[in-house]
């Protein structure tokens, strides 16, 4: 990445600060890869306390991940929320990843990847269909050991939107540049916290939005009524 040198400064006082900022992270893991795979599905395009509400309602819903592989994707939309193209896409992207899971293992479960190398498990990972490069590298950091650090598309605008990384530089660069400047030992941290001030961000941002037209609208509506009191006085 140009000018690392600048923005690697950058990263470790970021660091430094939401570790200040928020509470302490607590690791998640998971004992089977395709339950990463399902959270990641879930959350990529969603907060994650959407998304923790959808898996809660998925596994209250749906007996197994083998009974949520042959469901309907209506039946899935409606866990994860409201009908849109977005929680389509998602329920399409989940049917397809754990239907390859199914085909090329004979089961709903990636235990498998647990005993080869890490390189041949990303390898793997990256041909099932559904998944991406977040669903990957999140997979790889709370299951197999990995030293990734995913990125949703939030994080990625927090970045850039605050010069945290150049301009140019695209996800996969991006990725890459984080990843050598957290030490695996602090990756999960590191990407909790970012996700968490990349999403409670933009909540901020569409609370103003909302707000700011109807303190407007009062006020206008008051100053009409103190001018049309006035002008009837004067008559």
């Amino acid at each position: 990445m140009k000018d690392s040198k600048e923005y690697s400064r950058k990263i470790r006082e970021l660091y430094r600060s939401l570790k200040r900022k928020y509470p302490k992270v607590q690791k998640v893991t998971y004992d089977d890869p395709v339950e990463a795979i399902v959270y990641a599905v879930v959350s990529e395009n969603t907060s994650e306390t959407a998304a923790q509400s959808a898996i809660k309602r998925i596994a209250d819903n749906f007996v197994d991940l083998n009974d949520l592989r042959v469901s309907l994707t209506e039946e899935i939309v409606e866990m994860l929320g409201a009908d849109t193209p977005l929680t389509r896409d998602t329920a399409s992207a989940l049917s397809r990843a754990l239907g390859a899971v199914f085909v090329e293992y004979n089961t709903v479960s990636l235990e498998a990847l647990k005993r080869i190398g890490k390189r041949p498990a990303r390898q793997a990972l990256e041909k099932i269909d559904g998944t991406s490069p977040f669903v990957v590298d999140y997979c790889m950091l709370t299951s197999l050991q990995g030293h990734a650090i995913p990125l949703t598309k939030k994080m990625i605008e927090y970045l850039r939107s605050n010069k945290m990384v150049h301009s140019t530089a695209d996800e996969q660069q991006i990725e890459g540049f984080l990843a050598r400047q957290i030490s695996a030992e602090n990756a999960y941290e590191f990407y909790a916290l970012l996700r968490r001030q990349s999403e409670s961000r933009r909540a901020k941002r569409k609370t103003k939005k909302k707000t700011t037209p109807k303190v407007k609208t009062k006020a206008a509506a008051k100053t009409k009524k103190k001018v049309s009191k006035t002008k009837k006085c004067k008559k």
